[in-house]
């Protein structure tokens, strides 16, 4: 099975598992786990839509 992922999509994806993950190996409680891998995820949100408006704006 192929996927066929937009470059959105994938960032958004790897955001995911990767908050996943920082939120399980630093943490001690799972309510500390999901916060932290809530706002890990928001933070790769955030700088991905900011990275995406640099880009577009310096490319002219």
């Amino acid at each position: 099975m192929k996927m066929n992922l937009s470059h959105f999509e994938a960032a958004v994806l790897f955001a995911l598992l990767t908050s996943v993950v920082l939120g399980i190996v630093s943490k001690r409680t799972d309510r500390e786990r999901l916060r932290y891998g809530l706002q890990c995820f928001g933070y790769f949100v955030a700088a991905l839509f900011g990275l995406s408006w640099l880009m577009y704006l310096g490319h002219g």
